[in-house]
């Protein structure tokens, strides 16, 4: 059930929703609860029974690391400083096994269910390099939806309540609200227990104007994913599908396309989730933040995917970085090089390791990982350019953050993230490299004109003024404006027209019945 379907957006939400403010406010997490298993059993059948095992491994770590913890808090006023000393290392082993454990069972069903086809292939392919003989059958395995989403969400939970960032709770019902929230349980965003444990569980009373702001967000992200996304997807698939057809003009125009697509679907996505579920009173994290004014790919993957790349940099980088063993390298470069090798080197190393999780997150293959590593060397490039570009602008006096030199990283920037999302695209890396080749054919207009791409005229102005919509409220929103704030004080009259007029858009602009077929979410499918 997609969350641009009829059958979630006129059926499965309208009832959920009224339920939920019908019945008493102590028992709204019931409603909520149930709507969660009712929409990913409807979803992926009887796959719900890995989110629950998900879901009991960390109800039950979370106990077993608090109770160690708790032992240790009750005598540690007690014990002298050496035996506290000693004790407390006993206890961070203790806690470490268990953490160990747990992020055992998570990752083992994701690597298992998502990437078990992709290490066996890998592994026959590496053994033929030494004359081995064989071919691989791929198993037979079906993902659980959102799988890649939940599973760094209960990781994230285990090791907060190890590092003592929060108790661990003793009620069931709001880990399992938590795993299981389905306006995130998809797609994300990837949330964190203590910003949103207790807004789900906690019944809300109903607020007209939070419901009218978080249907207008969900209305927004519709407009973008059926009106823009699905459409600018008619160009993008037809000649990603058939790259071998196509060449010059049309390979770079499909790569502009794809990018435009992915944004507006992915971000109109978290829109119609955010909005979800802010109308029932739930306010989940923000994932995108306007990625294409940054003026670095470092600003970009601040702005996009917040989630996953905070995620990751307080999971992974920091760990990496901070740790004893790096720390040691770090000492021992700034003696005996300069306190710049001594910064870099930490971070290199968990960049690397950031990056290689990001690209594999995305993706069972090897096109995701060159995905992540990608934008992994373009990073750590600026890291160690940066004294020199500092020098330069120095020198030159060229101010470095002026709005034109802004403008043109900006565009270095828009450069940047179209190729690796023609990488994350295309079918193969081979297929990547033929088709980024192909754009510097002699006949660069060639195959635009000989070739139809899949969009007529009207598509192409629909989309055309929907992308100059976009643009605009993102233009407005980054110079300061809250669009959805700005509606509401308008007059009952102003905000109604405005509604009929974004949903009569969507009815009768979006891309849907005959000769659109239907597009379903791509991170879904992660």
């Amino acid at each position: 059930m997609s969350y641009s379907s009829y059958s979630y957006l006129l059926l499965f939400l309208p009832i959920a929703f009224l339920v939920y403010y019908i019945v008493p406010k102590k028992a709204r997490w019931i409603v909520l609860l149930a709507a969660d298993y009712a929409f990913y059993y409807i979803s992926s059948s009887r796959l719900p029974v890995f989110l629950l095992i998900s879901t009991v491994s960390i109800y039950l770590g979370g106990l077993w690391l608090d109770r160690i913890q708790s032992g240790f808090d009750a005598v540690r006023k007690s014990l002298e400083k050496d035996e506290r000393k000693k004790r407390k290392a006993v206890v961070q082993r203790q806690k470490k096994g268990v953490v160990t454990l747990i992020l055992f069972i998570n990752f083992s069903l994701l690597v298992f269910l998502k990437y078990g086809n992709f290490l066996g292939e890998s592994a026959f392919s590496f053994a033929h390099l030494f004359g081995a003989s064989g071919t691989f059958k791929p198993m037979k395995l079906m993902q659980p939806l959102g799988i890649s989403f939940y599973t760094l969400q209960a990781v994230s939970y285990v090791i907060d309540v190890y590092r003592c960032k929060y108790k661990a709770t003793r009620n069931f019902a709001k880990i399992a609200l938590f795993l299981s929230f389905f306006p995130q349980v998809v797609e994300g965003p990837i949330g964190r227990y203590d910003v949103i444990g207790e807004q789900l569980y906690e019944g809300h009373k109903f607020d007209y104007d939070r419901v009218c702001s978080a249907l207008q967000l969900l209305l927004w992200g519709l407009f973008k994913k059926v009106v823009i996304a699905d459409r600018a997807a008619l160009l993008v698939n037809k000649v990603f599908n058939h790259p071998e057809d196509h060449f010059g003009a049309a390979p770079l125009i499909a790569m502009l396309f794809y990018t435009l697509q992915l944004y507006a679907e992915f971000s109109g996505c978290m829109d119609i989730v955010r909005g979800t579920a802010g109308a029932f009173g739930v306010e989940l994290q923000e994932n995108f933040r306007r990625p294409f004014f940054s003026t670095s790919v470092n600003e970009f993957w601040r702005r996009w995917h917040i989630t996953l790349g905070a995620w990751l940099r307080d999971y992974i980088f920091y760990s990496v970085s901070l740790s004893k063993a790096f720390m040691k390298v770090s000492k021992w470069a700034k003696k005996h090089f300069n306190a710049f090798v001594g910064n870099l080197l930490p971070a290199a190393f968990a960049l690397f390791f950031v990056w290689f999780g990001n690209g594999i997150w995305h993706g069972a293959g090897w096109k995701y990982i060159v995905y992540g590593l990608y934008y992994y060397l373009i990073m750590l490039l600026g890291m160690i350019f940066e004294p020199l570009f500092v020098r330069f602008f120095e020198k030159s006096g060229i101010t470095r953050n002026s709005k034109g030199m802004n403008r043109l990283k900006m565009f270095r920037t828009f450069v940047f993230v179209n190729i690796g999302m023609m990488i994350f695209r295309a079918d193969t890396l081979t297929t990547f490299g033929e088709m980024f080749a192909s754009i510097f054919r002699a006949d660069f207009f060639g195959s635009v004109r000989t070739l139809n791409l899949g969009m007529d005229v009207f598509d192409a102005g629909v989309l055309l003024v929907g992308c100059c919509l976009m643009f605009v409220i993102s233009s407005l929103q980054e110079k300061g404006h809250s669009i959805r704030a700005e509606v509401a004080q308008k007059s009952l009259p102003v905000r109604w027209v405005l509604y009929l007029g974004l949903i009569l858009s969507i009815v009768i602009f979006g891309a849907y019945g005959q000769n659109y077929g239907q597009i379903d979410f791509i991170y879904g499918q992660f």
